[in-house]
């Protein structure tokens, strides 16, 4: 199945009327990874979660199903999803006919994975059970108050210090992570949690490397491991997660998630999103 060569972001687009895969847009995930120098082992694995808040198609009838929609994208895949292509193919099935909800997910299933070049899972969830989305909060110690220094225009992974004669466990977050799409420019903004064991990672030194992405440039998922790669090599955690938790655009949030010791991520919805 062809995929668009033409990247949709930045541009005015027609929503479509009819069932359109060719819309999906596939972004190579390797030049971000080159630029961090992983080589061809990864350091990490993990997934790109993604929540689908407006998802709706036609049953058989012609009434019209609603519905929400959690997207697992392997790490491991090629290729990211980008995101307005996957909001306006997911717009192209709302006027599509499907006897039933498996249905549906086994063909967006079917059709993320050939774009990502992974296998990409699918659940769909009823509108009618919000009740299972409870909002929750970060685990551990918010380090949005810590004495840091701020100003940098660009990120230096030199800043980030810990204490290698103090070994600890523990779990750190912020809520000012904000990063800019490297197409339009516009911020993308969220909550960042960093799991670790090993070296005290110094939490003014971490948050002022952190609010330095307000001027980077990346996708989602290249900022997540950009984050963990920084982490590892500077701080020299023996265990470590970085996972994202983004605000929602375009009905769509994109949550990266990356360890080297956690199989899975909580699908944690926060308070903004």
């Amino acid at each position: 199945m062809s995929r668009s060569t033409e990247n949709p972001l930045g541009k005015a687009t027609a929503y479509p009327r009819g069932y359109s895969p060719q819309l999906l847009h596939a972004v190579p995930r390797s030049e971000a990874r080159q630029s961090l120098r992983m080589g061809t082992s990864l350091p990490f694995h993990g997934e790109d979660l993604w929540n689908a808040w407006e998802l709706s198609w036609l049953d058989v009838s012609g009434r019209p199903s609603a519905a929400t929609a959690e997207i697992r994208v392997p790490a491991e895949s090629p290729n990211i999803i980008e995101s307005k292509s996957l909001k306006l193919y997911l717009n192209s099935l709302a006027d599509s006919v499907y006897p039933a909800a498996d249905a549906v997910r086994l063909r967006i299933a079917a059709d993320l994975s050939a774009c990502a070049g992974g296998e990409v899972s699918v659940q769909l969830g009823s509108v009618s059970d919000m009740g299972r989305y409870e909002i929750k909060a970060l685990p551990g110690f918010c380090i949005d108050d810590a004495d840091a220094s701020f100003g940098l225009t660009s990120i230096d992974a030199g800043t980030l210090k810990s204490n290698r004669s103090e070994l600890v466990s523990e779990e750190l977050h912020s809520h000012l992570l904000r990063s800019n799409c490297p197409v339009t420019g516009q911020p993308d903004t969220g909550s960042i949690l960093i799991r670790y064991s090993g070296p005290k990672i110094q939490r003014g030194s971490l948050l002022g490397y952190l609010v330095a992405f307000r001027e980077h440039e990346a996708f989602h998922e290249a900022c997540v491991e950009k984050i963990f790669v920084d982490l590892k090599r500077r701080c020299a955690p023996s265990r470590l997660t970085v996972y994202a938790r983004y605000n929602r655009r375009g009905g769509i949030d994109i949550n990266p998630f990356r360890s080297d010791f956690e199989a899975q991520a909580e699908n944690l919805r926060l308070p903004r999103q």
